[in-house]
């Protein structure tokens, strides 16, 4: 299956594959991730908790759910999501990520099928999920429409879709462009491209062409004085994240 070639941006591995050995060092290049990452998981587990009707007070919540993480990196959801229970799959398409990911996992006790491969590869080879975790990858991919309806097509009838991105607007520019990478040098610049950037109108316009249906969406909001994230149901003007389900 040729599609992979269109949603896989070959420049914009290269620049994951070059910072792959300090996905777990928090004061590194993912600096970011790291500090958004308690948030993220905030609303990771509500709204998986909420989609299929599970504790998060038991120990392993999640329990016979079939996880991906697409874009998973070093395996910062891959992990929490295995703690809560969940058979997880790590896949991203830059192949230093992975043994990085990998020894990691081992070190931390943990099993977890991390692979090199892509969106497109694992829905051809018919791979299925009860969730796919898609954050902060739409906006690196060549054709997100078409990377969207394979992450549709990886879902199970009635699966959920989770997916965060950088809105596009000069506030989101200032603070993710010239703020992270430019002033205070938490990424590489070059990391993102403005136009790249997708609107939360544009990106709900395109999980609703995929085949899905919005349930959500919230802002991840950065508060500079208490140097901390929240989950915010109306400011989404820079940071957001989408919650979508597969028609049963």
């Amino acid at each position: 299956m040729q599609a992979a070639e269109t949603t896989v941006d070959p420049s914009e591995v290269a620049k994951f594959e070059a910072m792959a050995a300090e996905w777990w060092d928090p004061a590194g290049k993912f600096k970011p991730l790291h500090m958004l990452n308690p948030c993220r998981l905030d609303y990771i587990t509500r709204q998986i908790a909420a989609e299929f009707d599970r504790d998060l007070s038991l120990e392993a919540p999640f329990k016979g759910l079939r996880l991906l993480d697409i874009g998973c990196g070093g395996g910062l959801l891959s992990e929490p999501m295995a703690r809560l229970g969940a058979e997880v799959v790590g896949a991203d398409a830059a192949e230093r990520n992975i043994p990085v990911a990998r020894i990691h996992a081992e070190q931390s006790g943990l099993t977890i099928d991390y692979r090199h491969t892509t969106a497109e590869a694992l829905a051809a080879a018919g791979e299925r999920f009860d969730v796919v975790l898609n954050m902060e990858v739409v906006e690196h991919v060549a054709d997100p429409l078409a990377y969207l309806t394979a992450c549709r097509e990886l879902l199970k009838p009635g699966g959920l879709h989770l997916c965060s991105t950088i809105n596009r607007n000069p506030k989101a520019f200032v603070m993710t462009i010239l703020g992270a990478e430019y002033v205070m040098r938490w990424l590489p610049k070059g990391t993102h491209e403005y136009q790249k950037f997708i609107t939360p109108d544009e990106l709900c316009g395109l999980l609703e062409r995929a085949g899905l249906k919005v349930l959500d969406r919230s802002g991840f909001v950065f508060n500079p004085l208490t140097w901390d994230w929240s989950i915010s149901s109306r400011d989404l003007s820079v940071n957001y994240v989408t919650a979508a389900r597969k028609p049963a």
